[in-house]
Formats: C-alpha cells, sequence, structure tokens
C-alpha cells in the first residue's frame, strides 16, 4: 500500500488512522517498507507516525544518534504529539532511547526490538571496495533467521546505499556513533513501561543484549520470538503484532488503585 508523505517544515512523515500515538523510528538501512505490515495492522487501532529519519541528509557534522534523537525531538514538538508510544528498531530503538533520557515528558512508552545503545553487531567500521554485491547481499541477509526474508528488492536498497561514497561515508559515521554512544550507566532513568521484542536468533543484537535491556530499565518486559532474527516487525509480523497490541492495551487501560 502506498501511503501519502505529509510534509510540515523540514519534516516528512506518514500519518495513519486515529487514536493514541504509535511513532515508529526505523534502524540504519530502514525505510517505510520495513513497518508495512505493522501499520496495516495497528492503523485500525492508532494513529502510526513514521518520521523520515534524515539519516543520510544531515550534515555530516550532525550524522550522529544524538543528532538524530534532536530531530525526533523537534518533530514531536512540531507536530504536538502527546503520550507517544515510542517504537524504534535497531538504530531507531537507540535513537528513541536517546530522546526518552532527555525528554520523556511526552512518551508514555517505550518498544524497543533489536535495539543498539549496548552492543551491536554492524556492517562493520568500514567498507570493502564499492560494488561489491555479493558482499553486501550476505550482510543483509544476517539481518534475517530465513535469508530469503532478504529480497532481490531490499538488497538492491542496500547496496545502492552503500556503492554511493557520501552515503556510505555517512553509514560509518552512524554506526561508529552508535557503539560510542554507549547507555549502560543512563538506562536505569527510563521510567516509561517498556516492551523488548527480541529475535531469539538475531545476530546483530544477540538475545543477551535483550537481556541486558530487561536489567537495566526497571519497568521493562521482554519477549523473545524463535526462528526470528534481528528484526522481527518484518520476519514474523502476527507474532509481533499480537506481542506489541497486548503491551499497547495495558497502557490504555485506567491505573487500579490498590
Amino acid at each position: 500500500m502506498n501511503y501519502e508523505i505529509k510534509q510540515q517544515d523540514k519534516f516528512k512523515y506518514i500519518e495513519e488512522g486515529n487514536g493514541a500515538t504509535l511513532m515508529l523510528l526505523h534502524g540504519l538501512f530502514g525505510a517505510l517498507s520495513n513497518f508495512k505490515d505493522l501499520i496495516e495492522y495497528f492503523r485500525q487501532h492508532y494513529k502510526v507516525v513514521v518520521p523520515m529519519l534524515p539519516l543520510l541528509e544531515m550534515d555530516i557534522l550532525h550524522t550522529s544518534v544524538g543528532g538524530l534523537a534532536k530531530y525526533v525531538h523537534k518533530f514531536i514538538e512540531a507536530r504536538n504529539y502527546n503520550d507517544v508510544h515510542l517504537l524504534g528498531n535497531s538504530l531507531g530503538g537507540h535513537i528513541g532511547l536517546v530522546h526518552t533520557l532527555k525528554h520523556p515528558e511526552r512518551i508514555k512508552s517505550l518498544i524497543l526490538t533489536g535495539s543498539s545503545g549496548l552492543f551491536e553487531n554492524g556492517m562493520g567500521d568500514s567498507y570493502p571496495k564499492r560494488g561489491d554485491y555479493e558482499y553486501i547481499k550476505k550482510k543483509t541477509e544476517l539481518t534475517f533467521y530465513d535469508p530469503k526474508t532478504a529480497t532481490k528488492e531490499l538488497v538492491d536498497e542496500v547496496f545502492a546505499i552503500t556503492n554511493n561514497r557520501m552515503k556510505a561515508i555517512k553509514i560509518i559515521a552512524l554506526a561508529k556513533s552508535a557503539i560510542r554512544n554507549n547507555l549502560g550507566q543512563e538506562l536505569n532513568q527510563i521510567k516509561q513501561p517498556t516492551l523488548l521484542i527480541w529475535g531469539n536468533n538475531d545476530i546483530i543484537t544477540p538475545p543477551f543484549v535483550a537481556q541486558e535491556f530487561h536489567k537495566l530499565i526497571t519497568n521493562s518486559e521482554l519477549h523473545f520470538i524463535d526462528h526470528c532474527g534481528h528484526a522481527p516487525m518484518m520476519e514474523v509480523p502476527n507474532e509481533f503484532n499480537a506481542i506489541l497490541h497486548q503491551f499497547l492495551k495495558k497502557m490504555s487501560e485506567p491505573a487500579t488503585i490498590s
């Protein structure tokens, strides 16, 4: 399905459905297509918002996790969203964490899946000679438990990014920024209810990373999905959506007085 790309000032985004705000932040090689099944399901119940993160459009000085978290903050302020359920995959989770630590007031809950912020095996600090399609194909396949999930269309998207010199430099800058920006000492400051959905076969942010997030974020719950890699919302969308919907329903229930 094609979604209308809306624009307000410098911000491009999609906004589908009505109700409480569910905002989605994609990862380093992410795109709208990553969230297709999630958007289609949740637009029937929530206002689903996906900002187009300018991962490869920012100047090199601001191409960092912190720079992108500032962008998300300005976007939320410009659109005046409140009580946001903020979901991030991979680098998107990391951006969501940094934003929530700095500006918790508009965030109602956090949902992290394959998030960086503690440890990740990325594409590496450098690329081999540009134009190595097979290398990029293998690296893209490692994102998933089932390599067939890495369609030719997806591999072509990643190859086009890495084959552009300036884009490749920015990807490396973001990957290095994510490694430097370790949040281990700060995660106990997050008070929002946090849902962790992790692939049991994630080799980029392995299961022990999820367990560490669970330990450090006090108000968190952790769900593992078998036969699933780094992007559960793409690889096992039905199971992912069921876990997420149950969590969001709990968030909307009135608090009980004991």
